[in-house]
Formats: structure tokens, sequence, C-alpha cells
């Protein structure tokens, strides 16, 4: 596996992975725009992939703006080989290392991703609008989690 900072051309392969995924699939492709993941890229934050064979099978992307998580995803095709947890780790030592701002994210209730974030330390705070579930993460909560893993 290679892990990698993102880049504007890896776009079209990272969307096949967002596409590509059973649980907190997007409902309306076009709701994420290119330019949206351009501005994500280059502009709000930064993205990582991980390579496999030549293809891009997972993807981050940190948004210092809005200090969340935009994106974390892996093909179905590599779930459980670590590609989530790696990708987790190399942006939130990014993100952590540009502000001491808290984290937050929220992913579908009930569904796996809920669970890695748990099982990650993150700390849930509620829910959104839409009834997903909001999780936060503070810089000393990720050191200590980070130091144990």
């Amino acid at each position: 596996m290679l892990y990698r900072e993102a880049q504007v051309a890896d776009i079209p392969q990272y969307m096949a992975v967002r596409m590509a995924v059973r649980e907190n699939q997007l409902s309306n492709p076009a709701r994420v725009t290119e330019q949206d993941n351009i501005d994500y890229l280059t502009r709000r934050g930064k993205g990582w992939v991980c390579e496999a064979d030549g293809q891009i099978v997972g993807f981050a992307i940190a948004d210092l703006q809005d200090h969340s998580i935009w994106a974390l995803f892996v093909h179905p095709n590599y779930e459980r080989q670590g590609i989530g947890r790696q990708l987790q780790t190399i942006m939130l030592d990014w993100y952590f290392n540009q502000t001491q701002h808290p984290v937050w994210l929220s992913t579908s209730p009930g569904t796996r991703a809920e669970e890695f974030y748990r099982q990650s330390g993150w700390r849930e705070t509620g829910r959104t609008a839409s009834g997903e579930t909001r999780f936060e993460l503070t810089i000393e909560e990720w050191r200590r989690r980070s130091n144990q893993i």
C-alpha cells in the first residue's frame, strides 16, 4: 500500500471509491462537485490517498476552515486491511500540526463507520440536523489515543 498526498488529478479515481461504498452512500452525486473537491484539496485543507495495485482504494480529506473531516472512505474490496485507520492517522497528525482546534465529523448512525470512530477515540456529541451521529476529537484525546496504538 502506498499512502500519499492527494492531487487534483486524483479526484476521478477517489470519487469512484466514494461511489462504491456500501454505507454512507452519496444520495445525490451532483451535490459534490469537482470544484468542491478542488477547494477541499487546495484551499480549505488537504487530502491523502491510498494506492494498491496502481489504483486509489481509499482517501481522506481534512477541512481546516470548518475544522472537520470532509471525507474518509475505503473501497469495499479493500475494507478491513487497516487502510482507513492509516489514512485517519496521517490526516489527524497533519490536522493537529496545523491547529489545536477540536475537529468534528458526522456519519450515519448504526454503521460500521460509526463504530470505527468510537473505537478510534472520537466522542459522540449529539446528532446533526439530518440525523447523523456527530463526533468530536481534541488534540489531547488524539495524542492519548495515538500513543496507545
